[in-house]
């Protein structure tokens, strides 16, 4: 049995859009919420799996704290999390090679159409 987490590759799970326009009107909101993002990104790299297993629990109730170090450790063991925020144009095409093998997109999209990653670098620093 192999692990998707390891096997995959990067797999942008969580992606955040806005349009062209509000990026460019909004500037320092896309900075505020990528800063943020990036500190959580720290967090992780910086604590434990148990430390981060005691401060996510509130989130998953119906979960033992012990499950939830268990997953959060498998992750961290894996390196699910990078430890920064930028999209790299590798699992750009990979998240549409996923979305192309699922039937769920028609048209590939160029990267550099879609992305920017100045906030996330920005963070990064």
């Amino acid at each position: 049995m192999a692990s998707l987490g390891t096997d995959s590759g990067y797999v942008p799970y969580t992606a955040f859009s806005a349009k062209k326009s509000y990026i460019e009107e909004n500037p320092d909101v896309i900075q505020g919420i990528t800063n943020a993002l990036q500190k959580g990104m720290d967090y992780v790299q910086t604590n434990t799996p148990e430390e981060i297993a005691k401060v996510i629990h509130p989130q998953f109730e119906e979960s033992s704290l012990e499950t939830v170090t268990t997953i959060v450790t498998r992750y961290y063991d894996q390196e699910t999390w990078k430890d920064n925020l930028v999209f790299e144009e590798e699992s750009f095409e990979l998240l549409q090679d996923i979305l192309e093998d699922a039937d769920e997109l028609s048209k590939r999209t160029p990267y550099t159409d879609l992305v920017t990653t100045k906030f996330a670098e920005e963070a990064a620093k």
